[in-house]
């Protein structure tokens, strides 16, 4: 994701630079990107320990594998799904056979020009 967001004329890349990142990975030694610090050990327990800290909200990008490490703890607040105009057939589930029961709330959405959805969604009764 570094090469991509510092190789591209993005609003969005000085705020990814400098925003400080966690990074859950058996692989990525050394980080390369700035602001990263490795989780090194059990993810959940230290999801819910930054949790616990003050300074703001805590996003998952592009890990599905992540996601689901981390709900049957309860730990993800809120689900960010864009819901593309196509149908693949088949591909990796983000929430796969055996993914815990969870009840969720829809709390806003927004369709694209290009037939984009992009719901938000809390665990009912956290909404």
């Amino acid at each position: 994701m570094l090469a991509y967001w510092n190789g591209t004329d993005s609003p969005f890349k000085d705020a990814l630079n400098n925003a400080p990142k966690y990074v859950a990975s058996d692989t990525a030694k050394p980080l390369a990107w700035p602001n990263s610090t490795l989780l090194t050990g059990d993810v959940p327990d230290e999801v819910s320990e930054l949790k616990r800290e003050p300074g703001g909200d805590l996003h998952i990008m592009g890990s599905g594998m992540l996601i689901q490490s981390l709900m049957p703890h309860s730990l993800i607040d809120e689900f960010v799904l864009m819901i593309h105009p196509l149908l693949l057939g088949s591909g990796r589930k983000l929430f796969p056979d055996g993914s815990p029961h969870t009840s969720l709330g829809l709390v806003d959405s927004v369709t694209t020009t290009k037939g984009v959805v992009i719901a938000t969604y809390q665990p009912a009764g956290s909404a």
